[in-house]
């Protein structure tokens, strides 16, 4: 299952990305407590399938990727800027950069707020370094290998030299990953 501080650690990483933006440091808060939420739909998503060993078969991908749509509807009664903010990240955080490689609904994350793939970015991120039933977690530097072979496909390459830099050389980082 997905611990609390892993999406902590996805929010997190995600308002440090906000603020290097040039983000309000508020509005960047609100981004990150926002991201925290990305996968709460994953809680309608059967135990079987988010637990399973191996790789998952066509059609419970097709039922994981149904978690962005339960996120949107269990966010519904939040209501005012954290709620748009955490439905927009939730629905549209596994969009690419150039969605005819991949992305769930083939919108390019040109076409949307740049705060969907600071968290997209932090996700996929923190989900390399962390263990999981079907994987062994990622060194660090192993995961940013993989994030930085990504740009231009899944990331938009500016985002991914802003996020290895950060993860590089910001004194931040570490703290926001001790959990995880």
């Amino acid at each position: 299952m997905y611990s609390f501080s892993e999406n902590k650690a996805v929010g997190r990483l995600t308002e440090l990305i906000a603020l290097e933006r040039g983000c309000d440091p508020k509005k960047a808060k609100q981004i990150g407590n926002a991201a925290v939420l990305h996968d709460i739909g994953k809680q309608k998503i059967q135990k079987s399938i988010l637990e399973k060993p191996g790789k998952l078969t066509a059609g419970e991908h097709e039922i994981m990727k149904k978690h962005t749509d339960f996120g949107v509807e269990i966010l519904t009664s939040i209501k005012g800027d954290i709620g748009e903010l955490a439905r927009e990240i939730c629905y549209f955080h596994h969009e690419w950069f150039m969605p005819s490689l991949g992305g769930y609904r083939g919108v390019s994350t040109l076409y949307l707020p740049d705060y969907i793939s600071y968290a997209a970015i932090s996700d996929v991120y923190t989900s390399l370094i962390s263990e999981r039933p079907y994987k062994s977690k990622w060194r660090k530097a192993d995961a940013l290998a993989y994030i930085e072979s990504k740009s231009g496909t899944q990331f938009c390459p500016d985002l991914v030299k802003l996020f290895a830099s950060l993860i590089r050389n910001d004194s931040r980082v570490p703290a926001i990953f001790a959990g995880v």
